[in-house]
C-alpha cells in the first residue's frame, strides 16, 4: 500500500551528502534558494528538481535536432547538441562522483550548458551575434540564462524554470569567462573540464566517420599517436574501426584521469577545505600543464582540418545567409512572428525578439522556415 503524502519520511538527503561529499562541495542544505521561493520537496533535492526541470524544458528536447558541428546533410552517425550534452553530462558526474562534489548539481548544470545555442550551432550564433551587433550581441551561453529566467514557459507561478541559484551562478560564469569576480565553484570547473574533453574527442571521431579526416592525418597529433599507441600495447592487429573506436575509448579516459589527478594535487597544494577557499583560488579542475598542450595542439588541427574543412564551409555559408535573410523578414514584418513572440516586443524589443524565435528552432524547423519565407533561395 501506497503511503499517503504526510506519511513519506524526511528526505535523507542532507544526512547522505554530508558523509559523501567533500568539505569543499556545494551541499545540498547550502543553496541559495531560488528568485521566486518554492516550499522543498519532500524526496528531491533542489538540484535534482533543477536537474528534472531541464530535462522537460522544451529547450533541451530541441537540443536533439540542433548542430553540434555538422549538420545531418553530412550523415546521422555524428554527435547532435544532444548528444554531446549527454556525454558531456555523462563525464562530468564521473569525475564529480571521484572528486566526492554534489553530483546532481554538476548534473543539472551539464545539461543546460548548452541549450542556448541556435539552430546549426557556432554558424547560427555568428549570424544572430551579427544581427545584433547594435543590440547586445548574441552569446549561446546568456541565451541559456534567457531560457530559463524568462523564456521558458511551463510553470504558473514565475517566468523560467525558477531554477536554484547555484545553477544560475554556475551558467553565468560561462558567459564571460575572462569577467573578475571569485572563482566558480569546483562543480562548474568540472562541467567545463568535462565539456572540453567530450568535443575534443569527439569532434575528431565525427570526422573520421563522415571521411573529413583520416586515420593517418591524426596518427601525426601526439595526443591521437599517445592514445594508440596505449591502445595497440592492449591489443594488436585492430581493423581501422576497431582501433577509431578503441582510441576515442583511451582519449576520454585518459583526459579525465589527468584532470582528476592534477585536480587533486592542486585541492591538496592549495589546502582546499571549503567552498570559500576554491573562490578565492585560482581555477583548480584544469588539465595538466601537458595535457593542456597536446589539448591545444589537438584543437588547431580540428579548426583547420575539420571545423573549416570544404563541405562543412558550404553548408555554413548556405545556412547563414538563409538565417540573416530569416531575421531581416522577420525584423521587417513582426507581424508574422507566433502571437507568444510579438508579445515580448514591446519588454524586449524586436531585435531581440526576432533572435530569440530563431534561436529556438531546430535545425529542421528552421529550414522549414527558410523554405517557407524564401522559397528556397
Amino acid at each position: 500500500m501506497i503511503a499517503p503524502q504526510s506519511a513519506i519520511e524526511p528526505s535523507t538527503l542532507p544526512t547522505r551528502e554530508a558523509a559523501l561529499l567533500a568539505s569543499y562541495a556545494t551541499h545540498s542544505t547550502d543553496t541559495g534558494g531560488r528568485r521566486y521561493p518554492e516550499p522543498s520537496h519532500p524526496y528531491r533535492g533542489p538540484f535534482q528538481r533543477d536537474r528534472d526541470r531541464i530535462v522537460h524544458s522544451s529547450a533541451f528536447r530541441r537540443l536533439s535536432h540542433k548542430t553540434q558541428v555538422f549538420t545531418g546533410e553530412l550523415g546521422d552517425y555524428h554527435r547532435s547538441r544532444l548528444t554531446h550534452t549527454l556525454e558531456c553530462s555523462s563525464i562530468a558526474r564521473t569525475v564529480a562522483r571521484s572528486l566526492r562534489l554534489n553530483e546532481d548539481l554538476v548534473e543539472a548544470l551539464a545539461l543546460a550548458h548548452d541549450i542556448g545555442h541556435p539552430p546549426f550551432g557556432h554558424a547560427g550564433e555568428y549570424v544572430l551575434d551579427h544581427c545584433l551587433q547594435h543590440h547586445g550581441g548574441f552569446n549561446h551561453n546568456a541565451q541559456a540564462l534567457r531560457l530559463v529566467e524568462q523564456l521558458e514557459t511551463r510553470y504558473a507561478g514565475f517566468p523560467g524554470l525558477n531554477l536554484s541559484l547555484e545553477v544560475l551562478e554556475g551558467q553565468r560564469t560561462r558567459v564571460d569567462k575572462q569577467a573578475p569576480g571569485p572563482s566558480p565553484r569546483l562543480e562548474s570547473q568540472v562541467v567545463d573540464a568535462a565539456d572540453s574533453a567530450a568535443y575534443d574527442t569527439h569532434d575528431a571521431d565525427d570526422a573520421l566517420v563522415l571521411g573529413l579526416l583520416k586515420l593517418a592525418d591524426l596518427e601525426r597529433e601526439p595526443l591521437w599517436r599517445e592514445a594508440a599507441r596505449r591502445v595497440r600495447q592492449r591489443y594488436s592487429a585492430l581493423e581501422a574501426t576497431e582501433l577509431r573506436r578503441a582510441v576515442v575509448h583511451e582519449m576520454v579516459d585518459w583526459q579525465v584521469s589527468d584532470l582528476l589527478e592534477t585536480t587533486r594535487q592542486r585541492i591538496v597544494a592549495n589546502h582546499i577545505e571549503t567552498i570559500e577557499q576554491v573562490r578565492r583560488a585560482a581555477p583548480l579542475a584544469l588539465p595538466s600543464s601537458e595535457m593542456a598542450e597536446l589539448k591545444r595542439q589537438f584543437e588547431v588541427v580540428l579548426k583547420d582540418r575539420v571545423y573549416r574543412h570544404p563541405q562543412v564551409l558550404r553548408v555554413r555559408d548556405r545556412v547563414q545567409a538563409h538565417l540573416e535573410a530569416a531575421f531581416q523578414y522577420y525584423l521587417s514584418r513582426p507581424d508574422q512572428l507566433p502571437d507568444e513572440s510579438q508579445q515580448r516586443i514591446a519588454a524586449d524589443g524586436v531585435h531581440r525578439t526576432v533572435a530569440d524565435y530563431l534561436a529556438c528552432l531546430t535545425d529542421r524547423a528552421a529550414s522549414s522556415e527558410f523554405e517557407r519565407l524564401l522559397g528556397g533561395e
